[in-house]
């Protein structure tokens, strides 16, 4: 599958913005299928890192299987400039979501897949991303895959090691002041607003 690089307009919280992501077409010659294809908006670590556009098996493996992947540089992403990666300070669990979630609408408007067949996929932080967006934006995506993502923010500040000790407090606040957008923006304790 081809990488084609594309952005689309974000609405959100703090006006409209650009995000950016990686697009891989499904592709595999010995099948054809009707119709719109299944989309897995992918979403990356970090929280401040970067999804290339380079090969990723991982992606490719979805792609030549029938899957459009969306692979997204959110607000905070490394690679566009220090504004947009401090577009994700104070603004974790939202900035990012919201980019998310307007990658699958950027793929259902553009035609690319099937706005009723979009999943949306990541790990560590980027699991953080999915519960979130499963949480305060539950039908955007049809199912989440969440590999070993943060539920609760709070034991994240807890349990995290000294070269991240004050990561949280840039991203979300520090504590104890900012406990009401730990408990906010943290899945676990809103997990009865997912739906499909």
């Amino acid at each position: 599958s081809q990488i084609e690089r594309v952005h689309w307009l974000v609405a959100g919280k703090q006006g409209t913005t650009e995000a950016y992501g990686n697009f891989y077409s499904p592709t595999n010659q010995r099948f054809e299928a009707a119709g719109k294809p299944p989309a897995i908006v992918m979403i990356h670590g970090g929280p401040t890192s970067q999804a290339t556009a380079a090969y990723s098996a991982k992606n490719q493996f979805f792609a030549t299987r029938g899957f459009a992947v969306l692979d997204v540089n959110y607000r905070g992403s490394t690679g566009y400039g220090r504004q947009y990666q401090d577009a994700l300070l104070g603004q974790w669990g939202v900035a990012d979501v919201e980019d998310a979630v307007s990658a699958a609408r950027y793929l259902a408007e553009a035609g690319l897949a099937d706005p009723k067949k979009i999943v949306i996929m990541g790990g560590s932080a980027g699991g953080y991303t999915v519960l979130q967006a499963l949480t305060d934006h539950p039908g955007v995506f049809k199912a989440g895959i969440c590999l070993y993502g943060i539920a609760n923010l709070f034991t994240l500040a807890m349990g995290t090691h000294k070269f991240e000790a004050a990561y949280n407090d840039m991203l979300v606040g520090p504590l104890p002041d900012a406990s009401d957008l730990y408990r906010a923006r943290s899945p676990i304790f809103k997990a009865d607003k997912i739906s499909d």
